[in-house]
């Protein structure tokens, strides 16, 4: 039975049509839903899964063959978040992994870093992290709290980061640093911690999410860490803001691709429901509520479709700003929420039951108007481009 898209996306080629084939084979494979559920109740998923999914060439896709990478661009990436979302893997951080932290080393790392962190990170070997948020600055990054005071050769790491994704795994974590707490957006940097005997670093509790359960999401102490001059990244002091400002757009593009897979299942899976579930003699399909209420979801499914895939192929072609990305995600998650929510009352009890995929959707689907920025300071990105 066909699902709700039809037909391939715009940027699509036959040479990503048969990568998506592979990444679908290999996900239904070596990540079934026993698996991804053992990973859920885990609270992380096993480092054996990172390695196989290196080895199937799933990492470091837009990284550059001289690095061990596999040389694609955003769309190859983009395959891969919608095929994670569609197989139920929502949480695993290997999205974040391959396009933000392999994204910051290649476009802003020297050629010593790169040739330093790159292969790992291809390898699976090397697990990356960006460490942002703080207890008690969210978006607002220039309210940050962390320092990087000069130390000797290098810098002494003091602060404490919150909701870090791959926190309790990550090897290779980009710290969001004050390197002069005087000189505002301009004193901020991107330093590297290589957490492996870093003293003074520690990992706080895997944090208890009410969804995308797989994925590690911590907090992390910096206590006096001693970190090397050259690893802040681009080998410059003060540069950070910009570097997160140019990348911000990508993540948000991310999230936006992830909440369409999340409508995009959601729907199917209510299809497949509604066709086979009968009430008062016929099936659930053929109720005119039914029909009209899905007929909505469809719209709207299809039209966040078409400007995501437009956004994708902007992003490819560099040519994606912050006001579109942050459309994308603001629009996108807050659909996706209200299709679920939508979906989910097809299923009535068996909705509100974790075997049943839609109230897992559910539970994932939350959290995309939040991370990445949230709704309202999308709308606030947007609002400032209407005056101008």
């Amino acid at each position: 039975m066909a699902g709700v898209f039809d037909t391939p996306a715009g940027w699509m080629d036959e040479e990503l049509a048969i990568f998506e084939d592979s990444v679908t084979r290999f996900l239904a494979d070596r990540m079934p839903a026993s698996r991804a559920a053992k990973w859920r109740a885990d609270g992380e998923v096993e480092l054996d899964a990172w390695r196989e999914a290196a080895q199937a060439g799933l990492i470091g896709l837009s990284i550059a063959p001289e690095f061990g990478g596999a040389g694609g661009d955003f769309r190859h990436e983009a395959v891969l978040i919608r095929r994670l979302g569609l197989a139920g893997l929502d949480g695993w951080g290997l999205p974040l992994h391959n396009v933000i932290i392999g994204g910051y080393i290649q476009n802003y790392g020297s050629a010593e870093q790169k040739r330093r962190w790159l292969p790992g990170i291809v390898s699976g070997e090397t697990i990356g992290a960006i460490a942002m948020t703080e207890p008690g600055t969210g978006s607002d990054l220039q309210g940050i709290r962390t320092t990087a005071r000069r130390s000797g050769n290098g810098y002494a790491i003091d602060g404490q980061k919150t909701f870090i994704t791959n926190g309790q795994q990550a090897d290779l974590i980009i710290t969001v640093a004050k390197t002069d707490p005087n000189a505002g957006s301009k004193g901020i940097s991107l330093i590297v911690v290589e957490a492996a005997g870093a003293d003074g670093f520690t990992r706080g509790r895997n944090l208890d999410k009410i969804g995308m359960e797989m994925g590690d999401t911590s907090e992390l102490h910096f206590d006096g860490v001693q970190v090397p001059a050259d690893n802040v990244l681009g080998g410059s002091e003060g540069l950070g803001m910009a570097q997160l400002m140019k990348e911000l757009p990508k993540e948000r593009l991310m999230i936006a691709i992830e909440s369409m897979a999340i409508i995009e299942a959601a729907m199917n899976v209510t299809l497949d429901y509604v066709r086979e579930r009968s009430a008062f003699g016929k099936r659930i399909l053929d109720f005119q509520n039914t029909q009209f209420t899905l007929a909505e979801c469809k719209t709207d499914a299809v039209i966040g479709r078409l400007f995501v895939d437009d956004c994708i192929a902007k992003l490819a072609s560099g040519s994606l700003d912050a006001m579109t990305a942050s459309m994308a995600k603001y629009w996108t998650s807050e659909r996706a929420q209200t299709i679920v929510d939508r979906c989910q009352q097809f299923f009535g009890g068996y909705g509100y039951m974790d075997e049943y995929r839609i109230a897992q959707l559910y539970k994932d689907v939350r959290v995309k108007r939040i991370y990445g920025g949230t709704t309202e300071i999308m709308k606030l990105l947007i609002a400032r481009t209407l005056d101008n």
